[in-house]
C-alpha cells in the first residue's frame, strides 16, 4: 500500500489529484485483501485511466489499479482477467485465430472497464461476444457470475453504470469467439485503408492492421506504457446523442468530410446500431463550436473536434468546465442532451447560475 501518490499519470489526460492510499492488485487474492481492509463507501477501482477525469482533489480512501493479467482458451471462448489491455486480449484471440473482437483493436483501456463501458467500434462491440462476467459482490465478500443477457448492454451502456450493480467488481470475464468471421467490414475509414494499402480484410491480420492506420489517423492511438508520447486526451468525450430523422439529416449537413448521407447514415448506425444516433461531432460543429478552439490550455482538437485535450497545464477542474459548457451550450441551442462517455471521479465545482 502507497499512501498520497498523484494519480495524474495513471490516466490519459494527465491530470488528477492524489490517491489517499493506493495498491496496484495483479492477483485476485491481492484485489479481495484489499477490498477487506478498505472502508465500505471508498474504493475506486481504475484500469488504465483511459476513460475518466479526476478530481484535483483527489480520491479519498483506496484507490485499486487492476493488473491482474491471466488469459487462457477452453475451445472458442477466452476467460480473460479484469486487469488485462484491452488490445493484448484481442491479440492474443487473433493469435488463436478467433473472430469476432479485431476491429476493436488498440481501443485504449482494460478488459473491466471495457466491459463497462460496452465499448466498441467499426461494428462490433462487447456485447457481441460476452459470454459471462465473474464479479466479486462486496455486500457478501463471494463471487459471482452474472450471464451478459443480464447486464442490459446497449449503446456505450451497462448494468454497472447502475446504482445497484456499484457493489460489484468485475474480476474476469468470458468471451465467446469464432473460427470464422461473422461480420464485413462497412465502416467506410477502414474500407478506404484497406483499399490504399492493399490490407486483406477477409484475414484477421488485415483487418487489424486496417483498423490500426485507421486510428493513428485519426488520432486515436494511446498507450499506458509510453503516455508522455502521445496526445493527452480521453478520446471521444461525449455520446452520439439520438435525435429524430429530421434532426439527423439537419445535423449531418454540417459534416466537413463531403461523404454523402447515406454514407454517414451507415457510419452513424454502425457507431450507434441507429441512423437517428448521430456523430456527437456534428453536434458540437452545428452549436458553433470550433475544431482547434481554446480555453487556456484546454482544448478540442484540431482535427478531431471530439476530444477535449490537455495541451499542457490543465486542471481537471478546466476540463471539467469545458465539458459542462458544451453541455450546456448543445442544450440550448439545439435542444439535445449530451452525455460525457468519460466518467468523472472525485468532487467538480459546478459553474455558478
Amino acid at each position: 500500500m502507497r499512501f498520497d501518490v498523484p494519480l495524474a499519470p495513471f490516466t490519459s489526460l494527465s491530470v488528477g489529484g492524489m490517491a489517499e492510499k493506493l495498491m496496484v492488485c495483479d492477483t485476485y487474492e491481492l484485489v479481495r485483501t484489499t477490498l477487506n481492509g478498505a472502508a465500505e463507501n471508498d474504493v475506486w477501482v481504475l484500469g488504465y485511466g483511459a476513460n475518466v477525469l479526476i478530481a484535483d482533489e483527489g480520491l479519498p480512501g483506496t484507490t485499486i489499479l487492476m493488473r491482474t493479467q491471466q488469459m487462457s482458451r477452453k475451445e472458442s471462448t477466452i476467460i480473460v482477467d479484469a486487469g488485462v489491455w484491452w488490445d493484448n486480449l484481442v491479440q492474443f484471440s487473433i493469435g488463436e485465430q478467433l473472430w469476432g473482437i479485431e476491429l476493436m483493436s488498440a481501443i485504449p483501456g482494460g478488459v473491466g472497464a471495457a466491459i463497462v463501458g460496452n465499448i466498441a467500434a467499426y461494428g462490433q462491440a462487447i456485447a457481441d461476444t460476452l459470454a459471462w462476467v465473474e464479479v466479486l459482490d462486496r455486500a457478501t465478500n463471494e463471487t459471482r457470475r452474472l450471464l451478459a443477457a443480464d447486464l442490459h448492454l446497449s449503446y456505450r451502456f451497462s448494468a454497472f453504470q447502475e446504482k445497484e450493480f456499484s457493489q460489484y467488481i468485475i474480476i474476469r470475464a468470458a468471451f465467446t469467439l469464432h473460427t470464422q468471421p461473422v461480420k464485413q467490414v462497412e465502416y467506410q475509414a477502414a474500407l478506404d485503408v484497406a483499399q490504399m494499402n492493399g490490407y486483406d480484410l477477409q484475414t484477421l491480420k488485415g483487418r487489424r492492421q486496417a483498423v490500426l492506420d485507421t486510428r493513428k489517423a485519426a488520432g486515436s492511438l494511446w498507450d499506458y506504457r509510453s503516455p508522455d508520447t502521445q496526445m493527452h486526451t480521453a478520446g471521444s468525450f461525449f455520446r452520439n446523442p439520438l435525435v429524430s430523422d429530421e434532426i439527423a439529416e439537419r445535423l449531418m449537413s454540417f459534416d466537413e468530410t463531403g461523404r454523402t448521407a447515406e454514407s454517414l447514415q451507415l457510419m452513424n448506425k454502425i457507431h450507434g446500431g441507429t441512423g437517428k444516433r448521430v456523430s456527437a461531432a456534428h453536434v458540437l460543429l452545428a452549436a458553433g463550436f470550433n475544431r482547434g478552439q481554446a480555453w487556456g490550455p484546454v482544448r478540442l482538437h484540431p482535427d478531431h473536434i471530439l476530444k477535449i485535450e490537455n495541451t499542457g497545464g490543465a486542471t481537471a477542474q478546466q476540463i471539467y468546465s469545458v465539458s459542462q459548457e458544451i453541455v450546456r451550450t448543445v442544450k440550448t441551442s439545439l435542444d439535445i442532451d449530451l452525455i460525457p462517455e468519460v466518467r468523472f471521479l472525485g468532487n467538480f465545482k459546478e459553474a455558478s447560475s
